[in-house]
């Protein structure tokens, strides 16, 4: 089952590779990792994803707590969140298939950000089901490469993964 985890960390050099690198020790297989600045200039946001059930969860929330630089860790169900992937996908768009091509983007709600006499980028914002979706239709015409961010996600509501600092 797959999780994900809202983490504020102090933003300081290395934190995401001490991250990465306690999770690989452990063996936890990361999904997708995505990190960011906040609303607050010394706190970065990483969203990650992990592989596992309940007690391996566990394991790995115990095992970020540990480290100095953790300030707050959050799971994140789908249902009581918002979560979003960005892709950039680069298909073959010779003459004759470019008006197929700008229709699958029309339908999907999808951008063009650029175009040559041989491909096209198409950039996609959604979840990771209706990217997949894309590419699907989108092999017929050839993809010629692609770049995922991973999943971002934030609580529905009112409430929020924030740190406040006790003065």
């Amino acid at each position: 089952m797959k999780h994900t985890l809202a983490v504020l960390v102090l933003n300081k050099p290395g934190v995401l590779a001490r991250i990465s690198g306690l999770l690989s020790r452990r063996v936890f297989n990361i999904e997708s990792i995505a990190a960011g600045y906040t609303e607050e200039p010394d706190i970065t946001r990483i969203t990650i994803v992990v592989n596992g059930d309940d007690r391996e969860l566990d394991q790995v929330v115990k095992q970020l707590s540990k480290l100095v630089d953790v300030i707050k860790i959050q799971e994140l169900h789908s249902s009581e969140s918002i979560e979003r992937e960005l892709a950039l996908i680069k298909v073959k768009a010779d003459a004759a298939r470019r008006s197929d091509i700008v229709d699958i983007v029309e339908i999907f709600r999808a951008n063009i950000v650029d175009v040559n006499r041989e491909t096209m980028v198409i950039e996609l914002t959604g979840d990771e089901e209706k990217i997949n979706a894309l590419c699907a239709v989108l092999e017929d015409h050839g993809i010629v490469e692609m770049v995922r961010t991973g999943k971002i996600a934030l609580c529905r509501g009112p409430g929020a993964a924030k740190y406040y600092q006790e003065q």
